[in-house]
């Protein structure tokens, strides 16, 4: 029988750095669980970023792979197949726009989005060409291509790249007052994530949202919410958007799309401002391909009945009452089935408790020095959870109280 030793020595001789994973091999999962290659089952509370939203290998997700599987499972855009234009119609019926363009990864879909709002900025709006701007928020992360590091503030991913993209302005999350003054004649659009998740699971002030979207339509600039971690049900709402009762102009959409299956992911707008793109303009050649859209379907078939979102709401109070009970924990933030929290900061790292409750077998993430996020799938049982909490309580126990 393979050994996690063995499996992490062959990633770490012929696989790139670009990670630091925690010392475990997956060898199979359901549910809520991971199983790794000696056999030592695992409790997920990370769902790879949320791309689990429905936990692993969901049998309604499976099948309708695998009923694609059998038929076709890419064609590339040089030809229509049967499931893409269904996609993009269930996913304009969801998000209450017009359509949707379908590309893999989060950071294609970001990518696509500045570049129909800098498009819509020449075209519709009369941006004099070569200028336009776009605004997004301090802590963001929207991915890591050179246009979407060269707005971020995060040094680890920004050291060695440059030069970096123009043609963007930062302010501070949750700064209405900022964020309009920061609009000038250029501004073609307004980027942010409703919740900051790689930030820690940041929630925005009340009503920012709709300050956002009040702003945006004044000056005539477009709102683009990334939705990627955020939305789908994990917040308790289909959009995070929807806890203020706000509808962007454009919704980035990914991760759960995919069911967890393959990487799927959407831009979604309104025909005012999808319009400007002609074809030859962007593309890519497996974006909108049968068997992703075939899943993406069946994620939003899902979606309909309401069911996640309500277990997103209501296992999120007990998450994050169980989380606040902590001894040792400094604060604790979330929405959904969401969750960040901060450790204290002369104590261990995130990255030292996050390997200490690997070892009461539980799966979790440090993000910024002394923080940790928990993303539990919208399918974890109420046991499974609680037992998490018990872990997560018990390595507070030995890791902080010994700081």
């Amino acid at each position: 029988m393979a050994k996690n030793d063995d499996i992490i020595r062959a990633d770490e001789r012929f696989a790139a750095h670009n990670y630091h994973p925690l010392p475990v091999a997956a060898a199979c999962a359901e549910g809520a669980w991971i199983t790794d290659v000696e056999g030592v089952r695992y409790l997920d509370m990370l769902s790879a970023y949320s791309a689990l939203n429905f936990g692993h290998r969901h049998p309604r997700l499976v099948a309708a792979a695998e009923r694609q599987l059998a038929k076709v499972t890419l064609t590339s855009r040089a030809i229509h197949n049967d499931q893409m234009g269904r996609l993009c119609r269930d996913l304009a019926e969801l998000t209450g726009l017009d359509a949707a363009l379908l590309m893999n990864s989060g950071a294609e879909a970001v990518e696509t989005a500045l570049k129909l709002a800098r498009k819509w900025g020449y075209e519709a709006k009369g941006v004099a060409p070569g200028t336009a701007t776009i605004i997004v928020a301090d802590g963001n992360f929207h991915g890591r291509t050179i246009s979407i590091i060269s707005f971020s503030d995060d040094p680890q991913a920004r050291t060695g790249f440059g030069p970096f993209t123009p043609g963007f302005r930062s302010v501070p999350f949750g700064d209405a007052d900022a964020l309009e003054a920061a609009i000038d004649e250029t501004t073609v659009a307004v980027l942010l994530e409703p919740v900051q998740g790689e930030a820690g699971v940041i929630t925005p002030p009340p009503r920012y949202l709709r300050k956002v979207r009040a702003i945006t339509a004044r000056y005539g600039v477009l709102f683009i919410a990334d939705e990627i971690q955020s939305g789908l049900g994990r917040t308790g709402h289909t959009f995070a958007c929807d806890h203020d009762d706000v509808r962007p102009d454009v919704y980035i959409l990914g991760k759960a799309l995919g069911g967890g299956i393959v990487p799927l992911s959407a831009v979604v707008a309104n025909w005012a401002v999808m319009g400007v793109l002609q074809p030859g303009e962007h593309g890519s050649t497996f974006g909108g391909n049968p068997l992703a859209a075939a899943i993406g379907r069946e994620v939003v078939s899902m979606l309909k009945t309401g069911e996640y979102q309500q277990r997103a709401r209501e296992l999120g109070r007990v998450l994050r009452s169980g989380l606040r009970s902590v001894d040792g924990v400094v604060s604790v933030r979330g929405r959904g089935l969401w969750a960040g929290v901060d450790l204290p900061a002369q104590g261990p790292s995130g990255r030292d408790f996050v390997e200490a409750l690997l070892k009461r077998r539980v799966i979790a993430k440090d993000t910024h020095g002394h923080s940790v996020r928990f993303a539990p799938p919208l399918i974890i049982g109420e046991d499974d959870l609680s037992w998490g909490i018990e872990q997560i309580t018990e390595t507070a126990a030995h890791t902080l109280s010994a700081a």
